[in-house]
């Protein structure tokens, strides 16, 4: 559905108030000229009462605010540049350096530019032919072996802490942004 600009109707409002017509018989004007895209009763109702009131002007008030809409192209593409910039930024980081709300920095990234947050440590690995037989190979070997009753006896199990030379991250810090068409 189209936005509908309501200046034209405006004009018409204050038409009907200098001819001496109410503001019901202004609305039922309204509604039969510009159908479903009329403005609403109360709306009417309220522009006609500042004409009466010595309002002249038929333009909106300036609003205070953010605007409602911020998916303009050129915050789509600041989004985009700022997330390639640094895959592993948050949504409330990436908000807050392009300047939109949470919710709609959320709607761009996941709607407009179709990318998906994922863990780096859930993300798939691309084996080597030879790693993924010599993984088969285990796999088979512990299957033969299953049966055994001293199969237990012969796994080795330990600490594996000492194993590691850093520290590890955190789910949360190991996300990043993914394009549908990126590894």
């Amino acid at each position: 559905m189209e936005m509908v600009d309501f200046g034209e109707q405006r004009a018409c409002i204050k038409f009907c108030f200098k001819l001496g017509k109410t503001a019901t018989e202004c609305y039922e004007m309204l509604k039969t000229a510009f159908g479903e895209q009329a403005m609403g009763r109360s709306q009417t109702f309220q522009w006609f009462s500042q004409f009466k009131a010595g309002r002249t002007s038929i333009d909106d008030d300036e609003h205070s605010g953010r605007p409602v809409c911020s998916s303009t192209p050129e915050m789509i593409e600041r989004v985009c540049q700022i997330i390639h910039e640094d895959r592993h930024h948050t949504i409330d980081e990436a908000s807050m350096l392009v300047g939109i709300s949470h919710g709609t920095c959320h709607k761009t990234l996941t709607e407009d530019l179709k990318m998906q947050r994922v863990t780096s440590k859930f993300m798939p690995r691309l084996l080597s032919v030879d790693q993924k037989q010599q993984r088969l190979d285990v796999c088979l070997h512990l299957k033969e072996n299953a049966n055994d009753p001293s199969f237990l006896s012969n796994v080795i199990t330990g600490d594996e802490t000492w194993v590691y030379a850093y520290d590890p991250e955190t789910e949360t810090q190991s996300s990043q942004w993914k394009s549908p068409g990126s590894p």
